[in-house]
């Protein structure tokens, strides 16, 4: 019950797994015990764990095997296998220098139904205080061989769901380049074109100016589709990077940026706000670099029903009335709408700029915009 009930924890595959063996060597009275992880092919062994060696012994053994002699014979024929002495069993293989003698043995593959793929199998050897394992034995491991397999498919299924998510992430990232980034540019192209044809310098010089905005815009699209492609997995959680973020910003702001927290922020965020919450911290932070001549920055993440990311620099501010062209800004409005939540952008306290996103985290009751505040643009 303790290694089904294991299955549900937030516990790494190999740590689970080896426990699986620990208590199938305590059930049965094993001296020694292995799992073995089938390839995809079901060729040949991927992965295996043993229990019962030392650390010496590992060392001296060195290579795992891959499935030849019996152990080969359970992958080819998956049915608990039952000896009183591994050695004399025709299809042995024997043992590698430095290996330590083993008699009776007990073989079990690992799957979720009698009928169901076979990920791997179950080994024990030595049985103590008896010749050999008995029937009950074998029922004992085929139990835990069954937890080990379910384990073992849910790792595999979600695996292949997050291949999917990100297989439909670039598909729709690759429309969005092609809808918006590529028409834009071949847009600007032609109006470049155009300024062949204008009599006055003063026209040209506008137009030149309004194509370089076009093209600032234009690459923060690209830079926050190219982030998108990358991982989306955080290790160490969302405090962290948040922390890593800013301090790999550093050099570029020429300051490091002050970053707070409060609440649950690494128990209480979904993944996929997680995602969006450090996209929102790079393009803000990376806006403030450009546009906004700031000495110091200000990073505060609160976490309660809602996720608040506040972003605050002491720069020159942001002319409202422009509404923020060429800063990015739509993209972080709607990063917050996709989730149900809001963005706002404001003149800071004593000047500078104040970025407020926020959405709801589940359950939420997600808050309108604040009276004092314009959207982002």
């Amino acid at each position: 019950m303790d290694a089904v009930l294991m299955i549900e924890a937030d516990i790494e595959l190999p740590l689970l797994l080896r426990h699986i063996v620990e208590e199938a060597c305590s059930l049965v009275d094993a001296r020694y015990g292995a799992l073995g992880v089938l390839n995809e092919a079901r060729s040949s062994l991927e992965q295996f764990l043993t229990v019962g060696l030392s650390d010496a012994e590992e060392q001296v053994i060195g290579s795992r095997p891959t499935g030849r002699g019996v152990l080969g014979l359970l992958i080819t024929e998956p049915s608990p296998l039952r000896l009183g002495d591994l050695g004399s069993h025709a299809e042995s293989y024997g043992f590698p220098a430095g290996h330590p003698p083993m008699t009776s043995f007990l073989g079990v593959p690992i799957r979720v139904r009698v009928s169901a793929e076979v990920y791997g199998n179950l080994y024990l050897t030595d049985k103590i205080g008896a010749d050999e394992f008995s029937d009950e034995d074998e029922a004992l491991a085929e139990g835990l061989a069954l937890a080990a397999g379910i384990a073992i498919e849910n790792t595999r299924l979600h695996e292949r769901v997050r291949v999917l998510s990100v297989l439909d992430d670039r598909d729709r990232i690759g429309r969005d380049l092609h809808d918006r980034v590529v028409q834009r540019l071949f847009a600007l192209g032609m109006g470049l074109q155009a300024t062949n044809r204008l009599p006055e310098l003063d026209l040209v010089r506008e137009r030149v100016d309004q194509a370089i905005d076009d093209v600032d815009a234009t690459i923060n699209e690209i830079r926050t589709s190219i982030f998108e492609l990358g991982d989306s997995s955080i290790g160490g959680g969302l405090r962290q990077g948040v922390v890593a973020l800013a301090n790999e910003l550093a050099p570029s702001l020429g300051a490091r940026p002050e970053v707070s927290f409060v609440g649950p922020v690494d128990n209480s965020v979904p993944q996929q706000v997680a995602d969006h919450l450090l996209a929102v911290v790079r393009e803000s932070l990376t806006n403030s670099a450009k546009h906004a001549q700031a000495t110091r920055f200000i990073v505060t993440l609160r976490v309660g029903d809602e996720a608040v990311l506040e972003v605050v620099d002491d720069g020159v501010g942001i002319d409202l009335s422009t509404q923020g062209r060429g800063l990015g800004l739509t993209n972080l409005r709607h990063r917050a709408e996709k989730l149900g939540g809001t963005c706002e952008v404001q003149s800071a306290a004593g000047g500078g700029t104040r970025v407020t996103w926020s959405v709801p985290l589940p359950p939420s009751s997600p808050n309108g915009p604040r009276a004092d505040s314009t959207p982002c643009r």
